[in-house]
């Protein structure tokens, strides 16, 4: 039923959407400029992901808004992680009704057969949701730069052309974008927690597809270690 909803987008809506963002684009605030280069660029990048790797297994309670092109759902879910790479997902309607259970291992995204495959963020920016840092081992560190905000921000490249810009502020994860043909098509956006290290809110934004999924934190608590059968949601 789920899934079905969220596939019936009409061309209205799409239309409605596009003159909004067009007329928004115009108010949205200038990007940040660019000051000078990251002086160590590789000893900041390896800095940076010893400061938001995985140290504890831990288990999220969060409540999740999707809107699809004008389709809203929203609903509970739980997050398993554990370390060094292991991220177990799973979304609830308020009546306990199953949306997607998916796992990221490394940098594989699991899903089980037929389950719908653009809801959720592609591996990268999925670890992005958590506040981790962790390019694809076939992304190439091209560049870093100091912003004016005081963000730095690292730059890596696929083989494909795409583009993983990764902005931070004082070792923590701030805001992730992927870019296409120079263009920014998804991002991802956190706040940090400070007591935690983990996210309070995360915000992905799918903006070739109309999607936006907004994540708000409601509990964290660390955990034993979890069972290997989790990180394969594709088994019956």
């Amino acid at each position: 039923m789920v899934t079905l909803q969220l596939e019936r987008h009409s061309s209205f809506i799409r239309a409605t959407l596009v003159a909004g963002i067009v007329l928004i684009a115009g108010c949205m605030p200038r990007r940040a400029a660019v000051v000078g280069p990251v002086p160590d660029v590789l000893g900041t990048a390896s800095l940076l992901q010893n400061q938001t790797n995985l140290e504890d297994t831990i288990r999220i309670i969060f409540a999740w808004e999707l809107n699809d092109a004008g389709v809203r759902v929203r609903g509970r879910g739980v997050a398993r992680v554990e370390p060094p790479y292991k991220a177990r997902l799973d979304l609830f309607l308020d009546n306990g009704e199953s949306v997607i259970r998916a796992a990221l291992v490394d940098g594989e995204l699991r899903l089980p057969a037929g389950a719908p495959d653009d809801i959720l963020p592609p591996p990268d920016l999925m670890w992005g949701t958590l506040g981790v840092f962790r390019p694809e081992s076939d992304a190439e560190l091209v560049g870093g730069d100091r912003l004016d905000n005081g963000l730095i921000r690292l730059r890596y490249r696929y083989l494909d052309g795409t583009e993983l810009h990764y902005a931070t502020a004082d070792g923590v994860l701030r805001k992730l974008e992927m870019l296409s043909d120079g263009e920014v098509v998804q991002w991802v956006e956190v706040d940090p927690d400070e007591e935690t290290r983990y996210p309070a809110r995360a915000t992905y934004r799918n903006l070739v597809d109309f999607r936006e999924l907004k994540i708000t934190r409601q509990q964290l608590d660390r955990v034993e270690a979890y069972p290997a059968d989790i990180w394969d949601p594709r088994a019956p």
